[in-house]
């Protein structure tokens, strides 16, 4: 254990941390858990619980976990490295790197059958793809409505067969009519990988080679990227999504010949990326630093204050308040910040324990990383039992919970 430091966490609240973190290892809910918790140069780190839910090889420090839509915060870098290099602007249109986004069809209603469309009044721009407005995402308010069957039918999300590469899927995507008018309306995850796609396309270089030169390698993230190499795969436990019914575990992804065993042709930005706590303290601290890591400059400061910053005017928000406040019972309370910077939430008002200015984000794996300005303070808590049942979501709540009390100033 540290001891007391000004700045830091006190000794007591480090213990009821790793306490409240115990509670699901110990009841069976949760396999195994790694955290870390960084304040003014103290890192503190646990190891709880087991890879499998039927024991086997602890967790450590080093295990690699699918960080899912934890990966947004980080994969939008490589656009914000092309910003500060003048090779892409705000509102440039994307049409010149992605001519299948040009001359879009847009819903008369969000429900409105596919081909009941008008013109879309003025191109799509790169701002749009950086706020997620662009006119398209998921949308769990509208399940039920044509173009979201009609997303998940040609496997835009990533959740169904892989897609074969980058220009299959733009392909795929330029079929639809946007649901809403570019800028108009936030909506989640597909513009994130759209973003992946227009770096590679900028570049002339895959998303993960650019990210890995511009973002991993300088940060020292070296068990970060979109596979876990053969050599890695034993550090990497089974992904569980629990039977929501009965609680049983079931197995969404196995580590060996798993979906991240081999690298994919489509490289998604938006959920792909597989890491470690160390690897995202190390990005989240850039981050907090202003875009610095050591003496070396990653990101230009205002570019991390736009990504860190709320993005949204209050009508582009509407959607996302909507959705955190009225499908509490399939986000389980994530999504109640008020804002979002570009791939990841910002706290606008104080609705739980952490301030104003709080941001990151949460991935249905059931991983959790934010960071917090105010307070010097980054978080990170992962475990490998999907959102699926309430049990990863209220383990993070707690760590969340219990963290803010740890401060001991």
């Amino acid at each position: 254990m540290m001891g007391q430091s000004s700045g830091g966490f006190s000794e007591a609240g480090l213990r009821r941390l790793r306490e409240v973190l115990a509670r699901p290892v110990e009841s069976g809910k949760i396999p195994g858990v790694v955290a870390l918790v960084s304040r003014g140069g103290q890192t503190h780190v646990e190891a709880l619980g087991t890879m499998r839910h039927d024991g086997g090889a602890p967790m450590r420090r080093d295990t690699i976990f699918r960080m899912a839509s934890t990966s947004k915060p980080l994969t939008v870098a490589p656009v914000m490295v092309l910003l500060d290099e003048c090779r892409l602007r705000l509102d440039d249109p994307v049409q010149e790197w992605l001519p299948e986004l040009a001359d879009r069809q847009v819903l008369k209603r969000p429900d409105s059958p596919l081909d009941d469309t008008v013109p879309a009044r003025r191109p799509i721009t790169v701002r749009d793809l950086l706020t997620s407005t662009f006119g398209l995402g998921m949308d769990l308010t509208a399940m039920s409505f044509p173009i979201m069957g009609k997303v998940f039918e040609l496997e835009l999300t990533g959740h169904g067969a892989p897609v074969p590469g980058p220009d299959e899927w733009m392909r795929r995507l330029g079929t639809l009519p946007l649901m809403y008018q570019p800028g108009e309306q936030w909506q989640y995850h597909i513009s994130i990988d759209v973003l992946g796609v227009l770096v590679a396309r900028v570049t002339g270089r895959p998303f993960e080679t650019f990210l890995r030169e511009r973002i991993l390698d300088p940060l020292g993230m070296t068990d970060t990227g979109l596979h876990v190499p053969a050599g890695k795969i034993d550090r990497l436990p089974p992904s569980y999504a629990p039977d929501p019914q009965t609680g049983e575990f079931l197995v969404w992804d196995e580590a060996a010949g798993g979906l991240y065993s081999e690298p994919r042709q489509f490289q998604s930005a938006a959920n792909d990326v597989a890491s470690t706590v160390d690897d995202y303290h190390a990005y989240f601290q850039m981050l907090l630093n202003g875009g610095m890591h050591g003496n070396e400059r990653i990101l230009s400061r205002p570019a991390v204050e736009l990504m860190t910053t709320n993005r949204l005017t209050p009508e582009q928000n509407a959607a996302r308040n909507t959705l955190a406040r009225d499908n509490v019972h399939v986000s389980y309370g994530q999504g109640l910040h008020g804002g979002w910077g570009v791939g990841m939430a910002v706290r606008t008002y104080r609705g739980d324990y952490a301030p104003i200015g709080q941001f990151g984000w949460d991935g249905g794996t059931g991983t959790s990383v934010y960071a917090d300005p105010a307070n010097q303070l980054t978080g990170i808590v992962l475990t490998q039992v999907g959102m699926s049942t309430p049990d990863s979501p209220r383990a993070i709540h707690d760590f969340w919970t219990t963290l803010y009390q740890a401060l001991d100033d």
